[in-house]
This record gives C-alpha cells, structure tokens and sequence, in this order.
C-alpha cells in the first residue's frame, strides 16, 4: 500500500490531534483536516507556523523542511497539543 498523495495526514477529532506526535523526513508535507464542529487553529508553538481559523472539513498543509521538532497548539483551544518530528 503507498502513502496518500499531499503526505502525513493529522486530524481534529474530539478537540485532539491525532496523532498527537508526527514523525516525517525533512521536506515532508504534514496536512491537518478539522473533523470537530468547532473551529481550530494549528499554531506552532515558537511562532514559525500559523494556520487560519477551519471550520469543519477545513485542511492546513506544511511542508516542514529542516530536521527538528515542532510543538503546536489550537490557539482557540490551548489544551489541543501535537508535535511534529522531522527526522533528516
């Protein structure tokens, strides 16, 4: 089986990430979609990545190119937390 086009998918659901931590290779594209009935944000958490408002069905797409980790939050929602790893 191949990995869906658009690379590493992460969803919304319940006011959570899922996964809550995302492991992709540098240059690797990570998608969030919003399946809650409330809006979310994707927020990174030392300010280098901000996604709008999505209401449901919305999706947010990063390519995330240099090696490190990324935590986020839901900016409305600050208890939603999810970290993306990005190996070399």
């Amino acid at each position: 089986m191949t990995a869906p086009v658009g690379g590493d998918q992460v969803s919304i659901d319940n006011f959570a990430f899922a996964p809550a931590t995302l492991t992709v290779r540098a240059g690797g594209t990570v998608t969030w979609t919003n399946r809650d009935e409330e809006p979310h944000t994707v927020a990174a958490s030392d300010g280098s990545f901000h996604s709008p408002g999505m209401g449901t069905g919305a999706t947010f797409s990063r390519t995330f190119a240099t090696p490190g980790t990324f935590e986020y939050v839901c900016s409305i929602h600050p208890m939603m937390r999810g970290t993306v790893v990005v190996t070399p």
